[in-house]
């Protein structure tokens, strides 16, 4: 099941989870230059490739879970769909967790057609980002695939942007609504807990929020935690600690501009400042 898989992962490589969101302005200029020829949506498709595929090269030692985020290569149109496509199957050639950063959200069978794309052949994602707004049955398409496909999700909780509160800092029945979607997620969650104590239904909850961070983890003891926030976004390694259970396994934290653009374009050092990157995340997590 997912969750054993993902705690397997994380007890070889510890809690560093690398998002791949591939910026056009931000990658190298060597790699820009070798596709300059082709035509800009393709040149841009290749190019985030080229560049996630080296990444996924020069973390490996670091990080057992990977994050690419759907969004930046959509951008690319039909070749960046391609790009992705082939950019997950490398992924898990090499031995990654993968989570598609998709944060999918609808209803009947739109919601399935979402998720057989997800944990189907076109991405073979190990796990998808999902949107819990729309209900429960907007939920359900996506947990009876995962399930029928040994797969996992991670339900937006309470997230790591500065405008989170907006909606989920609202106060219903007497507790936040990031409190109701949290009793939700561990109640889908349970019946999927395996060997390692875990359930194959995540929750996502940012770094940037400690204090609901140390609340979360106590009200879900059994619920996987996808950490974003941590790196760029500020937070830090001694944020994200209320995050892990006692036997170390529980969260994992994603690091994307921090560990995958810590150069300028032009810096013909660029791979080893990504490996030092990676190396001094985990180092930092582990800790």
């Amino acid at each position: 099941m997912f969750a054993d898989r993902l705690a397997a992962a994380v007890r070889r490589h510890g809690p560093l989870c690398v998002g791949i969101d591939p910026r056009w302005e931000s990658l190298p200029a060597s790699i820009r230059a070798t596709v300059s020829a082709l035509p800009p949506h393709e040149q841009h498709a290749a190019a985030f490739e080229a560049f996630g595929r080296r990444v996924l090269e020069l973390v490996r030692p670091h990080a057992g879970v990977v994050k690419p985020q759907a969004a930046f290569f959509e951008q690319a149109g039909p070749a960046g769909f391609a790009a992705l496509q082939r950019l997950m199957a490398a992924a898990k050639e090499l031995g990654f967790v993968t989570i598609l950063d998709a944060k999918r959200g609808d209803i009947a069978s739109t919601a399935a057609a979402y998720a057989d794309a997800a944990f189907g052949p076109v991405w073979d994602a190990d796990a998808l980002t999902i949107n819990p707004y729309l209900g429960r049955d907007a939920v359900e398409p996506f947990l009876d695939t995962a399930k029928a496909a040994g797969r996992g999700v991670f339900v937006l909780v309470r997230t790591s942007n500065p405008g989170a509160g907006l909606f989920q800092d609202l106060v219903c029945d007497g507790r936040p609504v990031y409190r109701h979607v949290a009793a939700a997620v561990a109640s889908w969650n349970a019946p999927t807990v395996g060997e390692c104590g875990l359930g194959d239904v995540g929750a996502v909850v940012g770094a940037t929020h400690p204090a609901e961070l140390r609340e979360l983890r106590a009200a879900m003891p059994d619920v996987w935690l996808l950490v974003p926030g941590y790196g760029a976004q500020g937070g830090t390694a001694a944020d994200v600690r209320a995050g892990h259970r006692a036997d170390g396994l529980g969260a994992i934290v994603n690091s994307s501009r921090g560990v995958t653009f810590p150069f300028k374009p032009d810096d013909p050092a660029w791979e080893r400042k990504v490996t030092a990157a990676a190396a001094k995340a985990a180092a930092e997590l582990r800790a």
